[in-house]
């Protein structure tokens, strides 16, 4: 029986041309802009007094155009569908080089607008960032070194009663106490002083202290360092000084070392001495920064 054609159909072998509908990309350009404008309006919000609801609207267009620019970039390069053919035949047609470069000149474009996106992007996050960081402006200035000193940093000072008034040398009788301050500063809370006079001879202090009494006054900072409290009761018998909230006891005459209750650290000293006119001064700052527990302090 002669043979008969074959009559089936045969596969498809040319190459499958996949059309991808690609959002334009002037879309993810428009959500970077948008993001950029809310950020600087947020700025400018926040600069001039600040608005709760607008700020959170700004901000939320500002992180808003971020992520729909990246998701519609991210359609436009990074394309989710499958795509497949069959395997043709190795071997290059005639004219197949030149088909090839000519195609080459698409990628060079799409380069050219990543490039763009990538920029845009980066302006967007960097406007993003500018308005992040106004909010630090409530947070104050910064402390610098205003949490180690007071005002008997400033020199040579003068050591005055509550009402303002030189403390001079005969003030004071033995084992007697006065709360003072660095004349004209009696509202500084962190600056408040106990000044004690104490019996000649009974003090015993550190070799590189020794200079820091005057006549059998000795100064401590009123400000306890468990808690904050103020040490203001003064037992004579003993010499030490008793802060009322927690009873942490202090020995005035052992550099005011901790010898009772949760107080770990001692109270810092201040150096004294007398002007020509017989007054009590301070002759620098305390030895320590002043109050309970310090971030950078040794102990």
């Amino acid at each position: 029986m002669p043979d008969q054609p074959d009559t089936s159909p045969q596969p498809d072998t040319s190459p499958v041309e996949v059309v991808r509908s690609r959002p334009s990309v002037l879309v993810p350009l428009a959500c970077f802009a948008a993001s950029v404008v809310a950020a600087i309006a947020l700025t400018v919000v926040y600069a001039v007094g600040g608005q709760v609801q607008l700020e959170g609207a700004l901000l939320a267009v500002a992180l808003g155009g971020i992520g729909a620019g990246i998701i519609s970039w991210a359609k436009r390069f990074m394309p989710d569908d499958l795509a497949t053919e069959d395997r043709a035949s190795p071997a290059s047609a005639q004219g197949k080089a030149d088909d090839v470069m000519s195609q080459l000149a698409g990628p060079a474009e799409e380069v050219g607008r990543r490039n763009v996106l990538g920029t845009a992007l980066a302006v967007a996050l960097g406007g993003l960032g500018l308005a992040a960081l106004l909010p630090l402006r409530s947070l104050g200035p910064r402390p610098g070194r205003g949490l180690k000193t007071t005002a008997y940093g400033n020199g040579t000072v003068r050591v005055v009663d509550e009402a303002g008034n030189p403390v001079g040398i005969d003030r004071l009788a033995v084992n007697s106490i006065l709360t003072v301050f660095p004349e004209g500063h009696t509202t500084d809370e962190d600056a408040q002083t106990v000044l004690i006079r104490v019996p000649p001879g009974s003090l015993d202090l550190r070799p590189d202290r020794e200079g820091w009494t005057v006549e059998g006054y000795i100064a401590y900072s009123k400000v306890c360092t468990h808690a904050g409290c103020p040490v203001g009761l003064y037992e004579e018998v003993s010499a030490q000084l008793l802060c009322p909230c927690h009873q942490s006891t202090f020995d005035v005459l052992d550099g005011a070392e901790p010898v009772f209750g949760p107080a770990a650290r001692p109270l810092p000293q201040l150096p004294l001495g007398v002007d020509d006119e017989g007054m009590i001064v301070a002759t620098g700052d305390f030895s320590a920064p002043v109050g309970p527990g310090f971030w950078d302090r040794d102990r």
